[in-house]
């Protein structure tokens, strides 16, 4: 069996090829997008994940690993926007998003990696569903912080809560290819 470390690896590859694609594709045109509109669209995937694991059927093609995959690279555009701020017109290249697109994943696989060891991979433990469902709360505490315009009494920051929401994607990845 592979390693944590090595499946997370995989995964990230993965999104990270698709972000490059969609760099060449798109250019960086997200980097027009306000925090909350990075949150509503990880938000809508999140929804969709979860209806898709209640209903038997679905009308549109796509499971729900390219929806996993949305959200690692739509909470990396956010902690890129949380450290470069909001922009009105496209201001990276693709040589500079992957730049950055590193540095992010970097710092999310670190705190992966340390929380792992405290927690002894207990996700490994746990259902799909419930990754989804913790990350629809990330989400709405994202959302919460978002309304009291970033401020926090003694909770962890958006930030930490986009790192959390990229690791239980990549969690909820491995565990369906298991």
């Amino acid at each position: 069996m592979e390693s944590t470390k090595e499946q997370y690896q995989k995964i990230i590859s993965k999104s990270r090829l698709l972000f490059e694609k969609k760099m060449k594709d798109y250019g960086s045109a997200w980097r027009i997008l306000r925090m909350s509109s990075l949150t509503d669209q990880i938000f809508i995937k999140a929804q969709r994940i979860r209806s898709i694991q209640k209903n038997i059927d679905q009308k549109i093609d796509e499971g729900i690993n390219s929806e996993f995959i949305g959200i690692v690279n739509y909470s990396i555009m956010a902690l890129i926007q949380i450290e470069k701020g909001i922009v009105e017109q496209p201001d990276i290249n693709i040589s500079e998003a992957l730049k950055l697109y590193d540095e992010k994943i970097k710092r999310t696989y670190d705190l992966m990696l340390k929380k792992n060891y405290d927690y002894g991979e207990a996700w490994r433990e746990m259902r799909v569903s419930s990754l989804t469902d913790l990350i629809l709360q990330k989400l709405l505490r994202v959302k919460q912080i978002e309304d009291n315009k970033g401020k926090t009494i003694i909770s962890e920051g958006i930030e930490a809560n986009y790192q959390d929401i990229i690791n239980y994607s990549v969690f909820a990845l491995i565990l369906l290819g298991e």
